[in-house]
């Protein structure tokens, strides 16, 4: 059984009018167990709605969304959430600044262990202290500091605790090195890999970085118009280039303008 499965997927934000967008045009994506998929495309290609749309952050105009044998085409975004970790470009964003590292990590691991996360005893801090340790930055004799007092790497790393702390089916992760300095970014995505492998998760990192996409996970796909113009993975992406990657993409895509646009970030 696949991990997730997309069908069809078509959206068009602005249906009927003069500023009409087909931003998903018939998406379809099989994933297996422990598939570490990156996504590559220019600005506009549909990747973040393609994450939105498995989020649920709006209704799809045709077709469907199954997450472990369970079609969730039409659940809503909170109740995926239980079931789907992500993390985003912002550092600041999902997580509560004023609030203590431990206590960040208890509110996401309430979406598992408890209705309050609140009711955090030793055992559970002792297992977000082992969590911290794997980090390997410190943060497990800090877990009494306030998030918003982390350097954006700091935060970043330990928000990517808080979206895999509660087991998700689905980790979803959104340009999460952009918005960091190049050798904070490089230390970030070697934790990412480091525990998306240990713990076998099924896993899509949207990343402008062409090289990252063929260094990280198992298998890469590029977008262009709402589409999947190109899926690489095994033996041919191993041996792959950045430069054949963008020569299979203008191959592929038949334009050079989408390359072109990504390339410069």
């Amino acid at each position: 059984m696949n991990a997730l499965s997309l069908v069809n997927l078509k959206k068009t934000f602005e249906k009927g009018t003069p500023n009409a967008k087909v931003a998903l045009n018939g998406i379809s994506l099989e994933a297996a167990p422990g598939d570490f998929i990156t996504v590559l495309g220019s600005n506009g290609a549909g990747k973040s709605t393609l994450f939105n749309a498995i989020l649920g952050k709006f209704r799809l105009d045709r077709g469907r969304i199954v997450l472990d044998g369970e079609d969730i085409t039409y659940e809503k975004d909170y109740r995926r959430a239980l079931n789907i970790g992500c993390l985003y470009q912002n550092p600041l964003r999902g997580t509560a600044p004023s609030m203590t590292i431990e206590e960040n990590l208890a509110l996401a691991y309430s979406r598992k262990a408890s209705k309050s996360f609140f009711a955090v005893n030793r055992k559970d801090c002792e297992y977000f202290r082992s969590l911290l340790r794997e980090l390997n930055l410190g943060l497990e004799d800090r877990m009494k500091t306030k998030m918003g007092l982390l350097s954006g790497g700091q935060r970043q790393a330990a928000s990517l605790l808080m979206a895999i702390i509660a087991e998700p089916k689905l980790l979803l992760l959104d340009e999460h090195t952009a918005a960091l300095d190049p050798p904070t970014a490089r230390k970030v995505l070697d934790l990412t890999k480091t525990i998306v492998a240990s713990r076998r998760l099924t896993c899509m990192m949207i990343t402008h970085n062409m090289q990252s996409a063929l260094e990280a996970g198992n298998r890469t796909i590029m977008m262009d118009d709402g589409r999947i113009v190109l899926d690489v993975s095994g033996e041919e992406r191993a041996n792959m280039t950045v430069q054949q990657l963008v020569a299979r993409f203008r191959e592929t895509a038949g334009r050079d303008l989408a390359v072109d646009r990504m390339l410069l970030g």
